[in-house]
């Protein structure tokens, strides 16, 4: 009788082989795809050199650039405003907010574009679900990289906000097209990390530009708002890109953002005094609607509706508020215009001031996307105009005028919220062409920036970072401090000891010389404490007393994670000169100097200050 042939088992491993060739096939042929294409295009690799060491070949892709984020913001703004004009049933001349009534039914268009939002950004998150990225963010964080498609989603967003009329600007979704493609373009062409940041920058600033036919203003949102800085270095590449956004605005029938006006706004210096009281005020306002959103943010998170209805609920909110007065609907653009030579009381103007405070709060923390930039600039105007009539009925009638005040109180929010003192007052002098009312503004705004940064610290951008946990207040780069961190930074050739070993047991491992110090560790094998070689041998020589007592900073380690931030305000608290870093479990796996750390930074600081003032020699 034959034995039954022996059934051999499967190799898990030879089973997967088929699918790590194919894996292997896949990811070479890609390679291969990519040296191919680098090879078809000897153009781009030419112009990848010429761009990284000429700064008159950055300041060419700079105008590129700004052409590009110009034809984008008039994109979004027509698409944006001919969805209004579809929904709500107005002239196309006019704008959503300068309409003196909406029909009731028409107004059903918000919470229902607020279902479409909620449900558009439910089935992307799905796919996607880590936060995109600003401009802001993107320079600080990132060293101005940012996504192409995360950027088309926060456009999407915003057009589907302002479209069906929630109380949220276009201008954050100018900066984010502007800033996606500068960024698209920079990475094309391996741009170095400085000058990326700008690029990003002029690529924002230049679509804010064509937004406004402002080319002043968009080139100081770049230097203030979205690099953080104003150098020689970025000074020509940020406002060839303004000016080209402006004028491809132009031929593509944009209007620029003017104001009639031929007031006195200074006729003594008393005036500077008052106009430095409206900054205050509008600093006061300007934080309290930011932590007014952020309130409201946690409220409606308590009160925890699903993601996907929450824009439609405030959709309804805001479709009410709307029914009084539809200067609550959009940006703000057209009631501003109306207002602003409206005469209207005082009353008036502080119930519009509380209507349109509480719309855009609620757009905002209902998960209407958009910002506060408009919406800053017509509060200011109306509490301008409020301020001047409470001035006058004080110190008589005619004493300031409402119209100057109007538009200084514009310039001092904008500055309280969105930030940028020189961004508003060049704002302002190109929306009238008036240095006085300029001046005044600029008096106002420094005093409304210095407020807020002394009592808040932040704009409304890095405000709802800090609220998603991150801790910049500016566009300032700190990505370099944050990638260095104490795993990366740490020397892993560690002498490792038990604290029970004796001292002359140390001794007669570890002559005097051989290492200048000696990481303690416990029976677990978990860390102990530091003991210094020349402290041993300060001991008598034949001395059985364990390391352990001599052993510094047992109860201080690093985690690896931790930046260099955090690393030196460790060494600050402890004045030690090393400290260990340990894993999750609290064993050693090297140590960092306190000289390390300091030399590091400084490298890196001069690295950030080269590229910050262009200085590439």
């Amino acid at each position: 009788m034959s034995e039954p042939a022996e059934t051999t088992k499967p190799d898990p491993a030879a089973a997967s082989r088929p699918w790590r060739r194919v894996l292997r096939t896949a990811l070479t042929e890609r390679a291969a795809f990519r040296d191919a294409r680098r090879q078809a295009l000897p153009w781009l690799a030419w112009l990848r050199r010429r761009t990284r060491s000429s700064e008159l070949w950055l300041i060419a892709v700079a105008t590129v650039v700004g052409s590009t984020a110009g034809a984008l913001a008039v994109l979004l703004e027509k698409l944006a405003h001919s969805t209004q004009v579809w929904l709500f049933a107005f002239d196309p001349n006019e704008r959503l907010s300068a309409q003196a009534m909406v029909e009731p039914w028409r107004l059903l268009a918000i919470p229902l574009g607020g279902l479409l939002l909620g449900l558009f950004t439910a089935l992307v998150l799905r796919f996607r679900p880590s936060p995109a990225v600003d401009p802001v963010e993107a320079n600080a964080l990132h060293g101005g990289r940012l996504s192409i498609r995360d950027s088309a989603f926060i456009c999407g967003q915003t057009l589907i906000s302002n479209g069906c009329g929630a109380s949220v600007g276009l201008e954050a979704a100018y900066a984010q097209a502007g800033g996606a493609a500068a960024s698209w373009v920079g990475q094309k062409l391996s741009l170095r990390r400085g000058d990326l940041r700008i690029l990003v920058g002029a690529g924002a600033g230049a679509a804010i530009a064509a937004a406004f036919g402002a080319p002043l203003t968009g080139a100081f949102y770049a230097f203030e708002i979205v690099i953080g800085a104003y150098t020689v270095a970025n000074i020509a590449p940020v406002a060839a890109a303004a000016l080209a956004g402006v004028l491809v605005a132009k031929a593509l029938g944009s209007t620029p953002y003017l104001i009639k006006t031929s007031v006195v706004a200074i006729s003594s210096w008393t005036d500077y005094l008052i106009y430095g009281l409206l900054g205050l005020v509008a600093a006061l306002f300007g934080v309290a609607l930011m932590r007014a959103v952020a309130v409201a943010d946690r409220w409606v998170a308590k009160a925890a509706p699903p993601r996907w209805a929450r824009p439609a609920i405030g959709g309804l909110a805001l479709a009410a508020m709307a029914m009084v007065t539809p200067q609550t609907l959009s940006g703000g653009h057209g009631a501003l215009h109306l207002d602003l030579n409206g005469d209207l009381p005082l009353k008036l103007l502080l119930m519009l001031i509380l209507m349109k405070s509480v719309a855009s709060i609620i757009s905002l923390s209902f998960g209407f996307r958009g910002g506060l930039f408009f919406a800053a600039l017509f509060l200011g105007a109306l509490m301008g105009q409020s301020f001047s009539d409470l001035v006058n009925l004080v110190a008589g009638e005619g004493r300031l005028d409402p119209i100057a005040a109007s538009l200084v109180g514009m310039g001092a929010l904008g500055v309280a919220i969105v930030g940028g003192p020189f961004t508003m007052s060049f704002l302002v002098l190109e929306a009238t062409g008036d240095f006085t009312i300029t001046a005044a503004t600029l008096a106002a705004s420094l005093i409304a920036s210095a407020v807020v940064r002394e009592t808040f610290g932040y704009s409304f951008s890095t405000w709802r970072l800090h609220l998603r946990g991150e801790t910049i207040r500016s566009a300032h780069d700190v990505s370099w401090m944050r990638n260095l961190t104490a795993g990366k930074m740490m020397r892993r050739d560690v002498k490792t000891v038990p604290a029970a070993t004796s001292l002359a047991e140390f001794r007669r491992r570890f002559p005097l010389g051989s290492t200048k110090r000696a990481v303690l560790t416990g029976e677990t094998g978990r860390y102990a404490g530091i003991v210094a070689t020349a402290a041993v041998y300060a001991q008598p020589p034949e001395s059985e007393a364990p390391l352990a007592s001599l052993a510094a900073n047992a109860d201080i380690a690093l985690a690896p994670e931790l930046s260099i931030k955090a690393i030196m305000t460790a060494f600050d608290e402890t004045g030690a000169d090393e400290l260990a870093v340990v894993d999750e479990a609290g064993e050693v796996i090297g140590l960092i100097t306190e000289a390390h750390v300091t030399r590091r930074y400084a490298e890196e600081l001069e690295k950030a200050r080269r590229e910050l003032t262009g200085d590439t020699g």
